[in-house]
Protein backbone atom coordinates (compact mmCIF):
# COMPACT_ATOMS: atom_id res chain seq x y z
CA UNK A 1 0.00 0.00 0.00
CA UNK A 2 3.17 2.47 1.55
CA UNK A 3 4.88 1.77 -2.20
CA UNK A 4 1.15 2.60 -4.35
CA UNK A 5 1.10 5.68 -2.39
CA UNK A 6 4.52 6.63 -2.96
CA UNK A 7 4.55 5.73 -7.22
CA UNK A 8 1.26 7.44 -7.11
CA UNK A 9 2.78 10.68 -5.64
CA UNK A 10 5.93 10.59 -7.52
CA UNK A 11 3.56 10.44 -10.75
CA UNK A 12 1.56 13.24 -9.72
CA UNK A 13 4.88 15.52 -9.12
CA UNK A 14 6.40 14.58 -12.78
CA UNK A 15 2.81 15.88 -13.98
CA UNK A 16 3.30 19.51 -12.24
CA UNK A 17 5.12 21.47 -14.16
CA UNK A 18 3.19 20.12 -17.61
CA UNK A 19 -0.44 20.87 -15.23
CA UNK A 20 0.53 24.34 -14.27
CA UNK A 21 3.89 25.47 -15.98
CA UNK A 22 7.10 26.48 -14.69
CA UNK A 23 6.81 29.95 -13.84
CA UNK A 24 3.62 28.54 -11.42
CA UNK A 25 6.74 26.03 -10.39
CA UNK A 26 9.13 28.44 -9.79
CA UNK A 27 6.65 30.81 -7.68
CA UNK A 28 5.28 27.99 -5.49
CA UNK A 29 8.67 26.39 -4.83
CA UNK A 30 10.74 29.94 -4.99
CA UNK A 31 13.51 27.85 -6.59
CA UNK A 32 14.97 27.47 -10.59
CA UNK A 33 17.10 24.84 -11.02
CA UNK A 34 19.18 25.80 -13.76
CA UNK A 35 21.39 23.56 -16.08
CA UNK A 36 24.97 23.90 -16.18
CA UNK A 37 28.01 22.65 -18.47
CA UNK A 38 31.04 21.74 -15.90
CA UNK A 39 33.54 21.80 -19.62
CA UNK A 40 31.74 23.88 -22.19
CA UNK A 41 34.69 26.61 -22.71
CA UNK A 42 33.57 30.17 -22.06
CA UNK A 43 30.09 29.76 -22.62
CA UNK A 44 30.11 27.66 -19.12
CA UNK A 45 31.86 25.79 -16.72
CA UNK A 46 32.94 25.15 -13.16
CA UNK A 47 35.71 25.99 -10.76
CA UNK A 48 34.97 22.98 -8.50
CA UNK A 49 33.56 23.25 -5.05
CA UNK A 50 29.72 23.97 -6.54
CA UNK A 51 31.06 27.13 -8.39
CA UNK A 52 30.35 27.39 -12.10
CA UNK A 53 30.32 30.43 -14.27
CA UNK A 54 30.66 31.40 -18.25
CA UNK A 55 28.77 33.31 -20.32
CA UNK A 56 25.75 31.55 -20.48
CA UNK A 57 25.91 30.82 -16.73
CA UNK A 58 26.17 34.24 -15.69
CA UNK A 59 23.07 35.26 -18.58
CA UNK A 60 20.89 32.31 -16.96
CA UNK A 61 21.57 33.69 -13.51
CA UNK A 62 20.18 37.00 -14.91
CA UNK A 63 17.31 35.43 -16.45
CA UNK A 64 16.62 34.09 -13.23
CA UNK A 65 16.70 37.87 -11.49
CA UNK A 66 14.16 38.85 -14.12
CA UNK A 67 12.38 36.13 -13.39
CA UNK A 68 12.12 36.70 -9.52
CA UNK A 69 11.17 40.50 -10.23
CA UNK A 70 8.30 39.29 -12.76
CA UNK A 71 6.82 36.98 -10.24
CA UNK A 72 7.22 39.30 -7.39
CA UNK A 73 9.24 37.17 -5.27
CA UNK A 74 11.19 38.95 -2.75
CA UNK A 75 13.98 35.80 -3.25
CA UNK A 76 14.65 33.41 -5.73
CA UNK A 77 16.94 30.50 -4.73
CA UNK A 78 19.11 29.77 -7.87
CA UNK A 79 19.55 25.59 -7.94
CA UNK A 80 22.93 24.40 -10.27
CA UNK A 81 22.59 21.11 -11.74
CA UNK A 82 25.29 20.14 -13.87
CA UNK A 83 24.44 18.12 -16.80
CA UNK A 84 26.07 16.45 -19.86
CA UNK A 85 25.67 16.17 -23.52
CA UNK A 86 23.91 12.75 -22.82
CA UNK A 87 21.38 13.76 -20.16
CA UNK A 88 20.43 17.15 -20.85
CA UNK A 89 17.60 17.14 -22.27
CA UNK A 90 16.09 14.08 -20.16
CA UNK A 91 16.38 16.24 -17.48
CA UNK A 92 14.81 18.81 -19.10
CA UNK A 93 12.23 16.65 -20.09
CA UNK A 94 11.33 15.25 -16.54
CA UNK A 95 11.25 18.28 -14.77
CA UNK A 96 14.37 17.88 -13.09
CA UNK A 97 16.58 21.43 -14.40
CA UNK A 98 14.00 24.04 -15.60
CA UNK A 99 15.98 25.92 -17.75
CA UNK A 100 19.07 24.95 -19.20
CA UNK A 101 22.22 27.64 -20.28
CA UNK A 102 25.49 25.91 -21.83
CA UNK A 103 26.50 25.31 -25.25
CA UNK A 104 23.22 23.09 -27.01
CA UNK A 105 22.81 23.61 -30.37
CA UNK A 106 18.87 24.57 -31.26
CA UNK A 107 18.56 21.57 -34.63
CA UNK A 108 15.02 20.27 -35.72
CA UNK A 109 15.55 16.69 -34.53
CA UNK A 110 15.53 18.47 -30.71
CA UNK A 111 12.68 20.63 -31.13
CA UNK A 112 10.93 17.57 -31.57
CA UNK A 113 11.39 16.90 -27.49
CA UNK A 114 12.05 20.28 -26.39
CA UNK A 115 11.69 24.43 -26.73
CA UNK A 116 14.55 27.35 -27.03
CA UNK A 117 14.96 30.35 -26.09
CA UNK A 118 15.99 32.89 -28.85
CA UNK A 119 19.46 32.19 -30.06
CA UNK A 120 22.31 33.91 -28.23
CA UNK A 121 25.55 32.25 -29.35
CA UNK A 122 26.00 31.31 -33.04
CA UNK A 123 29.07 28.78 -33.11
CA UNK A 124 31.34 27.72 -35.93
CA UNK A 125 32.34 23.67 -35.80
CA UNK A 126 36.08 23.67 -36.44
CA UNK A 127 39.19 21.26 -35.79
CA UNK A 128 42.59 21.35 -32.92
CA UNK A 129 45.55 19.98 -33.37
CA UNK A 130 48.87 20.17 -31.78
CA UNK A 131 50.87 23.33 -33.36
CA UNK A 132 53.00 20.76 -34.50
CA UNK A 133 51.45 18.28 -36.30
CA UNK A 134 51.43 19.50 -39.39
CA UNK A 135 47.50 19.28 -40.05
CA UNK A 136 45.95 22.17 -41.26
CA UNK A 137 42.75 20.47 -43.46
CA UNK A 138 40.32 17.91 -42.86
CA UNK A 139 41.98 15.86 -45.79
CA UNK A 140 44.97 15.72 -43.70
CA UNK A 141 43.37 13.43 -41.13
CA UNK A 142 43.32 10.27 -43.13
CA UNK A 143 44.57 7.39 -40.46
CA UNK A 144 44.54 9.91 -37.93
CA UNK A 145 42.59 9.41 -34.63
CA UNK A 146 39.71 12.45 -33.86
CA UNK A 147 38.65 13.14 -30.52
CA UNK A 148 34.82 14.48 -30.07
CA UNK A 149 32.58 14.03 -26.76
CA UNK A 150 29.78 11.60 -26.88
CA UNK A 151 26.27 12.68 -27.46
CA UNK A 152 27.89 15.22 -29.66
CA UNK A 153 27.40 15.66 -33.20
CA UNK A 154 30.40 16.89 -34.69
CA UNK A 155 31.91 14.08 -35.77
CA UNK A 156 29.02 13.33 -37.85
CA UNK A 157 29.55 16.59 -39.38
CA UNK A 158 32.65 16.16 -39.93
CA UNK A 159 32.16 12.38 -41.62
CA UNK A 160 29.33 14.62 -44.54
CA UNK A 161 31.39 17.54 -44.88
CA UNK A 162 32.83 17.36 -48.87
CA UNK A 163 36.28 17.74 -47.90
CA UNK A 164 35.88 14.43 -45.94
CA UNK A 165 35.15 12.11 -48.89
CA UNK A 166 37.59 9.26 -49.00
CA UNK A 167 39.03 10.28 -45.36
CA UNK A 168 39.11 7.61 -43.16
CA UNK A 169 39.86 8.38 -39.14
CA UNK A 170 39.17 6.34 -36.14
CA UNK A 171 36.67 8.01 -33.51
CA UNK A 172 37.65 8.13 -29.82
CA UNK A 173 35.53 9.23 -27.27
CA UNK A 174 35.60 11.58 -24.34
CA UNK A 175 33.06 11.79 -21.69
CA UNK A 176 32.90 15.40 -21.71
CA UNK A 177 34.97 18.20 -22.70
CA UNK A 178 37.41 18.35 -20.68
CA UNK A 179 38.10 14.69 -21.17
CA UNK A 180 38.30 14.92 -25.60
CA UNK A 181 40.56 17.60 -25.29
CA UNK A 182 43.02 15.51 -22.73
CA UNK A 183 42.64 12.63 -25.63
CA UNK A 184 44.11 15.94 -27.52
CA UNK A 185 46.75 17.12 -25.14
CA UNK A 186 47.99 13.70 -23.72
CA UNK A 187 48.65 12.18 -27.45
CA UNK A 188 45.86 9.68 -27.38
CA UNK A 189 44.26 11.72 -30.04
CA UNK A 190 45.62 13.86 -33.42
CA UNK A 191 42.75 15.69 -33.69
CA UNK A 192 39.24 17.48 -31.47
CA UNK A 193 36.53 18.53 -33.36
CA UNK A 194 33.90 20.62 -31.67
CA UNK A 195 32.29 24.10 -31.23
CA UNK A 196 35.26 26.47 -31.98
CA UNK A 197 34.33 28.51 -28.26
CA UNK A 198 35.26 25.10 -26.27
CA UNK A 199 38.12 24.69 -27.94
CA UNK A 200 39.62 28.06 -27.68
CA UNK A 201 38.32 27.85 -23.98
CA UNK A 202 39.91 24.63 -23.35
CA UNK A 203 43.34 25.82 -25.35
CA UNK A 204 43.51 28.93 -23.17
CA UNK A 205 43.11 26.62 -20.10
CA UNK A 206 45.88 24.51 -21.04
CA UNK A 207 49.24 24.03 -19.67
CA UNK A 208 50.84 25.87 -22.45
CA UNK A 209 47.92 27.11 -24.93
CA UNK A 210 50.88 28.20 -27.80
CA UNK A 211 51.12 24.11 -28.46
CA UNK A 212 47.82 24.21 -29.98
CA UNK A 213 46.19 25.50 -32.83
CA UNK A 214 42.37 25.52 -34.48
CA UNK A 215 42.81 24.58 -38.42
CA UNK A 216 40.52 23.57 -41.17
CA UNK A 217 37.47 24.27 -42.85
CA UNK A 218 34.12 25.61 -41.00
CA UNK A 219 32.13 22.36 -40.42
CA UNK A 220 28.88 24.08 -39.63
CA UNK A 221 27.33 27.23 -38.02
CA UNK A 222 24.90 26.61 -35.46
CA UNK A 223 22.48 28.40 -32.85
CA UNK A 224 23.19 28.02 -29.44
CA UNK A 225 20.41 28.86 -27.14
CA UNK A 226 18.53 28.01 -23.44
CA UNK A 227 17.19 25.01 -23.59
CA UNK A 228 13.28 25.07 -21.53
CA UNK A 229 10.39 22.25 -21.48
CA UNK A 230 8.30 21.78 -24.79
CA UNK A 231 4.70 23.45 -24.54
CA UNK A 232 5.40 25.90 -21.58
CA UNK A 233 4.68 29.11 -23.85
CA UNK A 234 4.47 31.71 -21.04
CA UNK A 235 7.84 30.41 -19.71
CA UNK A 236 9.61 30.54 -22.52
CA UNK A 237 7.73 34.52 -23.35
CA UNK A 238 9.43 35.57 -20.03
CA UNK A 239 12.96 33.82 -20.47
CA UNK A 240 13.30 35.31 -24.35
CA UNK A 241 12.09 39.09 -22.55
CA UNK A 242 14.93 38.78 -20.30
CA UNK A 243 17.46 38.04 -23.13
CA UNK A 244 15.99 40.45 -25.88
CA UNK A 245 16.19 43.35 -22.44
CA UNK A 246 20.13 42.51 -22.09
CA UNK A 247 20.67 42.89 -25.98
CA UNK A 248 19.20 45.82 -26.13
CA UNK A 249 20.57 47.39 -22.94
CA UNK A 250 24.18 45.88 -24.07
CA UNK A 251 24.40 43.99 -20.98
CA UNK A 252 24.67 41.17 -23.44
CA UNK A 253 27.35 42.67 -24.97
CA UNK A 254 29.08 43.36 -21.88
CA UNK A 255 28.88 39.91 -20.57
CA UNK A 256 30.60 38.65 -24.01
CA UNK A 257 33.48 40.78 -23.52
CA UNK A 258 33.78 39.44 -20.38
CA UNK A 259 33.74 35.97 -20.61
CA UNK A 260 35.57 35.96 -24.45
CA UNK A 261 38.14 38.96 -24.15
CA UNK A 262 39.12 39.66 -20.79
CA UNK A 263 41.47 36.91 -18.88
CA UNK A 264 39.34 34.39 -17.40
CA UNK A 265 39.90 31.89 -14.21
CA UNK A 266 40.87 29.69 -13.52
CA UNK A 267 44.41 30.32 -15.71
CA UNK A 268 43.75 34.32 -16.23
CA UNK A 269 43.97 34.28 -19.95
CA UNK A 270 41.43 35.39 -22.30
CA UNK A 271 40.01 33.24 -25.14
CA UNK A 272 40.40 35.79 -27.28
CA UNK A 273 37.28 35.25 -29.69
CA UNK A 274 35.84 38.79 -30.45
CA UNK A 275 31.96 38.65 -31.16
CA UNK A 276 31.38 36.79 -34.70
CA UNK A 277 29.30 38.84 -37.33
CA UNK A 278 26.88 36.12 -37.06
CA UNK A 279 26.53 36.39 -33.36
CA UNK A 280 25.53 39.85 -33.74
CA UNK A 281 23.13 39.59 -36.34
CA UNK A 282 21.33 37.05 -34.44
CA UNK A 283 21.13 39.75 -31.69
CA UNK A 284 19.99 42.43 -34.05
CA UNK A 285 17.00 39.85 -35.27
CA UNK A 286 16.78 37.66 -32.35
CA UNK A 287 14.68 34.10 -33.55
CA UNK A 288 14.69 30.54 -32.13
CA UNK A 289 15.62 29.54 -35.84
CA UNK A 290 16.93 25.60 -35.95
CA UNK A 291 20.48 25.00 -37.48
CA UNK A 292 18.71 23.91 -40.31
CA UNK A 293 17.61 27.43 -41.57
CA UNK A 294 21.05 28.66 -40.46
CA UNK A 295 22.81 26.08 -42.95
CA UNK A 296 20.48 27.36 -45.76
CA UNK A 297 21.57 31.01 -45.93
Amino acid sequence: MKKSFVLVAALLAAGVVQASGTLDKIKSSGTITLGVRESSGALGFTLGDGKYVGFHTEMAERISGDLRKKLGLSSLTVKFQPVTSQNRIPLIENGTVDLECGSTTNNAARQKQVSFAVTTYVEEVRIAVKANSGITSISQLNGKKVATTTGTTSVQLLRKHERANGVNFEEVFGKDHADSFLLLESGRADAFVMDGQILAGSIAKAKNPKDFRIVGEVLNVEPIACMLRKDDPAFKTAVDDSIKGMIKSGDLAKLYDKWFMQPIPPANAPVGLPLSEATKAAWANPNDKPAEEYAKK
